[in-house]
């Protein structure tokens, strides 16, 4: 496997995508001392002064060690044809973006000629407020070498041996079955009881199933509110990986249109 190019003192890290979580990314790397540079077609969030705006995916990504790709999953592929030709084979690619594992296997398939180090990177929970701590799962030829060369930082990297590129993915997504899935049943319920003038009474029935106090349920309708056009695709994605099983994903339908309406509310 190789190694790095540059030194672990004078580490350099790509951001693709500065969004809300590659900006958070990118925010946290530079406070840690670590070199950060990056592109975007439209930043609209802060940046630190010592972040490197590039004029292009292709420029930003040459000399950086690692390569977060933290788009959007519906313009990975294009980004993963636009760095190709200068990509080098000591550098580490991460795919960041929530995609089905068929997905994160065609963008290694398309980088695989480069040489590149390819890490399946699954972002575990919400980016805010933790930022670059947010927990991920790691598969892939470079998921370990990046585990070790982060080992300094305060990142949350598991790691799954032996794993193949899609397994972070899959994990990733299976879970969001139940936490999209349950927050979608809370939004509707909450919704409801309003609707029939019986909101407390719907909290009650609420915490008997899952416990905890009305900050809870809030957090729930909050996050699903504030959060819908990334969970919809979210939820896009376990139903493609899901259908692609010949399996029929009939809830995580209905919570992948609940998103697609408060989406389409907001816009």
């Amino acid at each position: 496997m190789a190694g790095m190019k540059n030194s672990d003192t004078d580490m350099r890290i790509a951001i693709l995508g500065l969004g809300e979580a590659g900006s958070h990314f990118a925010r946290d790397l530079v406070e840690l001392g670590i070199k950060v540079q990056g592109w975007d077609p439209n930043p609209q969030r802060p940046l630190p002064a010592e972040f490197v705006l590039a004029g292009s995916n292709a420029a930003a990504v040459q000399g950086a060690d690692f390569i977060f790709s933290v788009n959007l999953s519906t313009v990975s592929e294009e980004v993963a044809r636009e760095i190709l030709p200068v990509l080098q084979p000591w550098q580490v690619f991460l795919e960041m973006n929530t995609s089905a594992p068929g997905k994160k296997q065609a963008i290694a398939e398309i980088l695989q000629s480069s040489g590149v180090q390819f890490v399946d990177l699954a972002i575990m929970a919400p980016v805010p407020p933790t930022g670059i701590r947010t927990p991920m799962l790691a598969a892939g030829q470079g998921a370990a070498l990046f585990q070790d060369k982060m080992g300094d930082y305060p990142l949350q990297i598991e790691v799954l041996p032996d794993a193949a590129v899609g397994t972070a993915a899959e994990l990733k997504l299976l879970r969001s079955i139940v936490y999209k899935g349950i927050a979608g049943v809370i939004y509707e319920a909450v919704e409801v009881g309003r609707a029939f003038g019986q909101e407390a009474y719907i909290r009650e029935q609420i915490r008997s199933v899952i416990g905890g106090k009305d900050e809870l349920i809030d957090r729930f309708v909050s996050g699903t509110y504030t959060h819908a056009a990334r969970r919809r695709e979210e939820m896009a994605a376990v139903v493609e990986m899901l259908e692609a099983q010949q399996l029929d994903p009939l809830m995580s339908k209905a919570t992948r249109d609940q998103l697609e309406k408060l989406v389409q509310q907001k816009a």
